[in-house]
């Protein structure tokens, strides 16, 4: 195994084991988080973005079950799964309350690594099928003034 498959192997321990020490350390100080959430820079910000899962999903768990063969990036397919206990952070930063809802969300991710620490790291998963396994759909957002027809 890859310097770089090692790494992003440990985060995923770290990730599991709810750790945000741990976590923050396979990462560069400079380094950047893009998620279906937004783009997280730095090591504060990529500990903000943890931290919200693991509150939010206290049995949190992270299973890889496919990494491709290449060295850097390290590309991988994974299941995340755990129960909404906690607070959790909606895109209109509303703050969702412990449904007790299980969740189960299927992703990839790509994580550059540089100097032994990843450099960027992307997440990609269907948020909406995150947000509707919680129990929340979509709205219709009401129209700008500008784009409001009368008749």
């Amino acid at each position: 195994m890859s310097n770089a498959r090692k790494i992003k192997s440990h985060l995923s321990e770290a990730v599991n084991a709810h750790d945000l020490h741990w976590v923050v350390e396979f990462y560069s100080p400079d380094a950047v988080l893009v998620s279906p959430a937004g783009i997280a820079e730095g090591r504060e910000q990529i500990t903000w973005v943890y931290e919200q899962f693991f509150k939010g999903f206290p049995d949190l768990h992270l299973t890889t079950w496919l990494e491709t063969p290449c060295d850097n990036p390290v590309v991988a397919e994974w299941t995340l799964t755990g129960t909404h206990m906690g607070p959790f952070l909606l895109p209109d930063g509303r703050e969702a309350e412990g449904t007790e809802r299980r969740i189960t969300i299927r992703g990839s991710c790509m994580a550059h690594v540089a100097d032994d620490l990843i450099v960027t790291h992307r997440e990609y998963f269907d948020q909406l099928e995150l947000y509707s396994q919680l129990g929340f759909g979509l709205t219709k957002l009401a129209l700008p003034a500008a784009q409001v027809r009368t008749a």
